[in-house]
């Protein structure tokens, strides 16, 4: 069954018919995921583009020590994927992974290309979606060379009140590029 919200999140941007609704709805498939399941693992295909109707995701990259930096965090109404693999065709170069018990829709590579064909649309549709992402990104390095961290957290409470509810301080500090110990300090009542 499909999720309202997903068809609520294109109208968003633009109106579909009944007939381009069913076929976009043919295109996509549910998944029910448990907290800690591997939506993409790094060097896998990345064959799919996911859209969040429940749960929390977070997206992450390993380096090779074993370090995670966390890339981004996707609630209910975000989609998310390793886009630059996504597009490219080319295997994940990142993880994304559930961070509670959550529902996603996806639509592969292939159906992608077909609903664009199909319902041209959509390509504006999903323009709208990476300029968005992209400008949240801009603006993201901006404000991590010209920020502290302090200044970093405090803008991170502020435009994403959800995500702190749905994220451990672990992978928040990871997010904002710090220790979890320094994020610590940073939550710690001035006197």
């Amino acid at each position: 069954m499909i999720n309202e919200e997903i068809l609520r999140n294109i109208k968003k941007h633009i109106s579909l018919t009944e007939k381009e609704t069913s076929f976009f709805i043919s295109l996509i498939t549910a998944k029910s995921l448990s907290k800690k399941a591997l939506v993409l693992e790094a060097g896998q295909d990345c064959r799919y583009l996911s859209y969040v109707a429940t749960g929390a995701l977070r997206s992450y990259y390993t380096d090779k020590d074993g370090k995670e930096s966390t890339i981004m965090f996707a609630i209910a109404d975000w989609w998310i994927t390793d886009m630059y693999c996504y597009l490219n065709k080319k295997p994940a170069m990142m993880n994304i992974e559930t961070l509670e018990q959550s529902t996603i829709f996806q639509i592969s590579r292939t159906n992608f290309d077909e609903l664009l064909e199909k319902v041209p649309k959509f390509e504006k549709f999903f323009r709208i979606l990476m300029q968005n992402a992209y400008t949240r990104e801009q603006l993201r390095v901006m404000e991590n060379l010209s920020s502290t961290a302090e200044e970093r957290y405090q803008s991170f409470l502020i435009k994403y009140p959800q995500i702190v509810k749905q994220v451990t301080q672990k992978q928040i500090a990871s997010y904002l590029g710090i220790t979890p110990e320094f994020l610590s300090t940073l939550r710690k009542p001035k006197v």
